[in-house]
């Protein structure tokens, strides 16, 4: 029986689905009746090999790539990444746009920056601070990728639709949305996500990248920072991650077997979205900071009338059993994370407390 389970809004480390913790906890002492933990299990055993193939496979159906796609499991985070693809994919010639839409994209802007390769800042949308997504972009010609972070954690904001770049492949941060929704995968050269918000704990970064990516790769780099040491070794070129790959693999089978799919998982985080949503605008006591057209699904910010409400709003919350929702550090604000794992019930039990809390303090 599981005890004092609280309803988890965290930005990330986020909510796991119960099913995949339960099948952890089950099997943690004796994996697969090895006899040992999957945190003991040799990376080159056939325990393992199992694990890391099957979340491959299920990744691949999941998002339908085709033979073209490699899926990596690797460390250092999204964060890592910021200068892995400028220095993978920039050579001296050559240049990449950015579009910036907040902290993580002008943290990847920095990186190329850092490493004096060419790039452009095609659109932003800072004049507003970081509210809305921008439209209408006019990409270079001869870019050698298009760099976006798909969805904002501070700001709540998130492309509900990919822009035509006329070809040029798009790189795309996707820690916080990533498996939440189908894609029309031939846009994306390359895909890299953080697991810990929307895929599984902390330590691990996904990488799905394409092979005519691949065959443009700088050479003259240092073994571990090249995308193909890895893609050659399956991710085992050095020791991986297991037990974040390992629950990678559980949540990727519970997206597929328990919740139908990608389609499938859209539909509930579009329905959880629009109960939040459609509550806060039906009044004028909560003001998500978001523009309409350019809210997330998965990280709705919003603030409350006063600073001292908001603080009284996250600590009675919490009291409630509803925890996790105070706003990133750089806004304030409050802010609730509602990824793939979090039910339905979380968002109802939130809006019943969001309720109460307005009436008890509107004057």
């Amino acid at each position: 029986m599981v005890e004092h389970r609280i309803y988890n809004f965290n930005a990330g480390p986020a909510v796991l689905p119960l099913q995949v913790l339960e099948e952890i906890q089950a099997n943690f002492l004796n994996f697969d009746h090895s006899g040992m933990s999957i945190t003991e299990i040799s990376h080159r055993s056939s325990y393992f090999d199992k694990v890391i193939n099957d979340a491959v496979e299920r990744a691949k159906r999941l998002l339908k790539l085709d033979e073209r796609y490699h899926v990596l499991f690797l460390q250092g985070g999204a964060s890592l990444q910021f200068a892995m693809v400028p220095m993978n994919f920039l050579k001296e010639k050559d240049s990449a746009d950015y579009v910036n839409t907040g902290t993580w994209a002008t943290k990847a802007i920095k990186e190329a920056k850092i490493l004096k390769k060419n790039h452009k800042v095609v659109a932003s949308s800072e004049d507003k601070d970081f509210s809305y997504i921008p439209k209408d972009i006019r990409f270079s010609n001869d870019a050698k990728y298009v760099h976006l972070t798909s969805n904002n954690t501070i700001k709540g904001t998130q492309y509900s639709k990919f822009p035509d770049t006329k070809g040029i492949p798009i790189v795309c941060d996707m820690s916080s949305d990533i498996f939440s929704r189908p894609l029309a995968m031939e846009k994306f050269g390359l895909i890299y996500a953080g697991a810990q918000k929307n895929l599984g704990p902390s330590g691990t970064c996904m990488v799905i990248i394409r092979q005519d990516m691949l065959d443009t790769e700088n050479e003259d780099l240092p073994t571990m920072l090249k995308y193909s040491t890895h893609a050659s070794k399956n991710s085992m070129y050095n020791t991986p991650p297991c037990f974040g790959i390992y629950t990678i693999d559980l949540v990727l089978k519970w997206i597929e077997m328990e919740i139908g799919g990608l389609e499938k998982m859209e539909e509930q985080n579009i329905k959880k979205a629009d109960v939040l949503y459609d509550f806060m605008d039906s009044g004028n006591f909560y003001r998500p900071t978001a523009e309409k057209y350019s809210r997330s699904l998965m990280n709705v910010t919003f603030r409350l009338p006063t600073e001292d409400l908001e603080k009284q709003f996250i600590s009675q919350a919490a009291e409630k059993g509803l925890g996790g929702l105070k706003g990133h550090r750089s806004v304030g604000g409050c802010r609730a994370s509602i990824y793939n794992a979090a039910s339905m019930e979380s968002i109802n039990a939130l809006v019943q407390f969001m309720d109460l809390f307005e009436k008890e303090n509107k004057k």
